[in-house]
């Protein structure tokens, strides 16, 4: 396995002045002196640089909003706990109603004095004995009651914390996708910033370089070697050929690369977690010499990037913002692991 790691990309892009990077201001600069506007090769390159650098965090999107979704249900079943607690309360209340009557009808007179005014003293022994009953009757349905406010506290309290932590998720889940937009967004104002004929140059490089390095996102059927549930992944995969990367997206219109991977082996009976780093830590690891088409490719480092094996030393990947899930050779990124589901 290789070792290579992309450094981690800063919280917050700082883009400095393209112009400026490339050395083309004075140190003195006037009025008259504006920086030059960038060439389309250095925004091709800037706006490379900040589409990569959205997929760590679009990646750690995915695991907040897994984590969301999980104590969203959480809250939700404690919400029911919760209405199926105080509607036994209720109930208990009810039954203690009744009860506290019967004991004031029969029970309100001190059994000495009910004693004389009884001219039949079976009468009494029968009157004090349900009395026994109706208040050791009431005083279970007592301690019941208190048991069931106590479990209510409980619930209550823990319901709480859970509503806290899933606020805690919403608001961290909001950041990080601010984080995602705002590289997405100076990425889309440089591509904006060219003229017509300057993007129609740039999108023909793009489709020359991918030429040159043996990519293709046009439509396919997969018929390789496969075979089971690899083969129903990768027939799915194929199928999506051409679709846009879209970062969070499972399918079925776009995909982000871990949606994609998902997706095609969900299709396949196969049940994946959602994000690059949680499919790593959870299958099973194969060196690069017994690679198997359907196994899942890790590019650069656990946490950034991944595809599958479609043999013949080629992968399909959903790529990044701008492209569109393609077939790419292995090496067309810095290998870094594989997994099989």
């Amino acid at each position: 396995m290789g070792s290579h790691r992309r450094p981690k990309p800063p919280s917050r892009a700082r883009i400095a002045t393209l112009g400026m990077a490339a050395g083309a201001v004075s140190l003195l600069p006037t009025q008259s002196q504006a920086a030059p506007k960038p060439t389309v090769d250095e925004v091709r390159k800037e706006v490379e640089r900040l589409y990569e650098e959205a997929e760590a965090p679009t990646e750690e999107y995915n695991a907040i909003r897994e984590k969301q979704k999980k104590l969203q249900r959480e809250a939700d079943r404690a919400k029911d706990r919760l209405a199926r607690k105080q509607q036994e309360i209720n109930e208990l209340r009810e039954k203690i109603g009744p009860l506290a009557a019967a004991q004031y009808r029969s029970g309100g007179i001190d059994p000495s004095v009910q004693l004389f005014l009884s001219s039949d003293p079976d009468d009494y022994l029968g009157q004090a004995e349900m009395l026994d009953r109706t208040s050791s009757r009431q005083a279970e349905a007592l301690e019941a009651m208190r048991r069931k406010q106590r479990e209510l506290t409980q619930e209550r309290e823990a319901a709480q914390k859970q509503l806290k932590a899933l606020e805690e998720t919403r608001a961290k889940a909001a950041r990080t996708k601010d984080e995602v937009q705002d590289r997405l967004a100076k990425a889309r104002k440089l591509l904006n910033s060219l003229t017509a004929a300057q993007r129609a140059r740039m999108e023909a490089d793009q489709e020359r370089d991918d030429a040159a390095a043996g990519a293709s996102d046009s439509p396919a059927t997969y018929n390789g070697p496969a075979s089971g549930r690899a083969k129903v992944a990768l027939d799915f995969a194929y199928a999506q050929l051409g679709k846009p990367y879209e970062w969070g997206a499972t399918g079925p219109d776009s995909y982000d690369c871990s949606g994609l991977v998902g997706a095609s082996w969900r299709a396949a009976g196969v049940s994946l977690p959602r994000t690059v780093k949680q499919m790593y830590d959870a299958g099973r690891k194969v060196a690069r010499s017994d690679l198997q088409p359907g196994d899942i490719i890790y590019w650069y480092n656990d946490t950034q990037h991944n595809g599958m094996y479609v043999g013949n030393g080629k992968a399909i990947h959903a790529p990044r913002t701008g492209k569109n899930i393609e077939i790419v050779p292995l090496d067309s990124m810095p290998f870094f692991a594989a997994s099989r589901p």
